[in-house]
């Protein structure tokens, strides 16, 4: 099973979006997600903060700022 990773930050309209995304297609699929505040961790802030929300499957970023549901479908799919 694929692991979805949701990094954004509390008050991000964009990440609120992508969760939905997230949370809709992993239901589907039965696939697993988690989400990381970026403000939490500064590894992960110097890696991401012009992109958030970014989102990584099993560990591999596959998107940022917007979440193609179809595209996210097929990655944990295949």
């Amino acid at each position: 099973m694929k692991t979805v990773t949701l990094i954004g930050k509390p008050g991000c309209h964009l990440c609120d979006v992508a969760r939905d995304v997230i949370v809709r297609v992993c239901a589907e699929v039965g696939a697993a997600w988690e989400e990381k505040d970026i403000n939490q961790d500064q590894e992960l802030y110097r890696t991401y903060w012009e992109q958030i929300p970014v989102v990584l499957v099993d560990g591999e970023q596959h998107d940022f700022w917007r979440v193609d549901p179809e595209r996210l479908r097929g990655a944990l799919t295949s």
